[in-house]
C-alpha cells in the first residue's frame, strides 16, 4: 500500500539535530526573516509600521527571486509551478479572524453564575451556576463563549475590572537585572543613520506580481455570529429588538418579517431590514 513505517525521527547531517522533514518546514521562513532581515533593525529601525511592512515586502520579493537551491529557477517560480490547479485559499479579514480565534478551557462556573478570566469577571446564564463548562475565550478580543453539553452560550462581555496594578511593593533589582537594563539602554542607542546605510536598489513590487487563482474564504462561523441558526432564533432576536411579542404584530407586519427571513438569515441584513421596515411603519402612522 506504499506505507513506510519510521520508528524514529530522521536526524540531520551531524546526527544530533532533527531535520525539517520530521517536524515540518513552517518555522524555517520565520527564522530566515529574523536572521537576514530583522537583525538590520538593530542598526537602523523603521520609523513607522508602514515603513517596516514596506521593507519586509521588498525583502521577501528579493529573497524569493533568488535561485532555488536544487532547481534551475528561482524560488518564486518553483512555488508557482507547484500551486494546485484550484489555486490558493484566501484568508479572512483580521477582524473576522479575531472573532473566532478562541482557545478552549475547562472551568467550573461559580454559584453566582460568574467566571473569572485573568482577573476579569464574566456573568453567564444563571442555569450554568455550579456547572462544569468549556470556556471559549478570545485571543484577540474580550468576548467569551461558554459551551455546556454541546450547547454554546454567549457572547458575554466583562462585568468587572481586573485587580489594579502597582498596589504592592516591587522587589529590588539584582545586579544581573541592572546590568541587563544597561545593556538594553545601550542597544537602543546603537544605530546607523540612513545616510550611512545608503539607499539600496530594491525591486519594484508592482513588477513582481504573479497572477494565480485564489479560492474565496468560506466562513465556518462556529459561534453563530454571522447567521441565525434557524428562523426561530431569528424571530427571538427580532422580539428583543422590537421589545414586542410577534403575536401583537399586524398580519402585514408578520408577512414582512417572514418574507425577510425567507430571503436571508444573515444577522446584519435581517436586523437592518427589520429596523428600516418598522421605522417606515412608525413614520407612516
Amino acid at each position: 500500500m506504499g506505507i513506510e513505517i519510521r520508528t524514529h525521527l530522521p536526524q540531520g547531517k551531524d546526527g544530533r539535530r532533527v531535520t525539517a522533514r520530521s517536524k515540518g518546514k513552517v518555522e524555517r521562513p520565520f527564522r530566515t526573516v529574523k536572521e537576514m532581515h530583522e537583525t538590520l533593525y538593530h542598526l537602523h529601525a523603521p520609523e513607522t509600521e508602514a515603513q517596516a511592512n514596506e521593507w519586509l515586502m521588498h525583502f521577501l520579493v528579493h529573497y524569493n527571486s533568488r535561485p532555488h537551491r536544487s532547481e534551475p529557477h528561482s524560488r518564486i517560480e518553483d512555488w508557482v509551478a507547484h500551486l494546485p490547479k484550484s489555486g490558493v485559499q484566501s484568508m479572512c479579514s483580521w477582524e473576522r479572524f479575531c472573532t473566532f480565534a478562541r482557545e478552549p478551557e475547562k472551568r467550573r462556573v461559580g454559584i453566582d453564575a460568574r467566571i473569572t478570566v485573568d482577573g476579569v469577571f464574566y456573568e453567564v446564564e444563571p442555569d450554568l451556576a455550579g456547572e462544569k463548562v468549556v470556556l471559549w475565550w478570545g485571543l484577540f478580543d474580550k468576548e467569551l463563549y461558554v459551551e455546556h453539553q454541546e450547547t454554546r452560550y454567549g457572547p458575554y462581555h466583562p462585568v468587572g475590572n481586573p485587580i489594579p496594578l502597582n498596589r504592592y511593593r516591587s522587589f529590588k533589582k539584582t545586579l544581573t537585572q541592572k546590568r541587563a537594563d544597561r545593556i538594553e539602554v545601550l542597544a537602543k542607542k546603537l544605530a546607523l543613520p540612513q545616510s550611512t546605510v545608503g539607499v539600496a536598489k530594491l525591486p519594484v513590487i508592482s513588477e513582481n506580481v504573479i497572477p494565480f487563482p485564489v479560492q474565496s474564504f468560506i466562513d465556518p462561523d462556529p459561534f453563530g455570529e454571522l447567521f441565525f441558526a434557524n428562523t426561530i432564533a431569528a424571530k427571538k432576536a427580532i422580539v428583543e429588538e422590537l421589545v414586542k411579542p410577534l403575536a401583537k404584530l399586524t398580519p402585514e407586519q408578520m408577512a414582512a418579517v417572514n418574507s425577510i427571513l425567507e430571503t436571508t438569515l444573515n444577522k446584519q441584513e435581517v436586523m437592518s431590514q427589520i429596523r428600516a421596515y418598522f421605522r417606515c411603519s412608525a413614520e407612516e402612522e
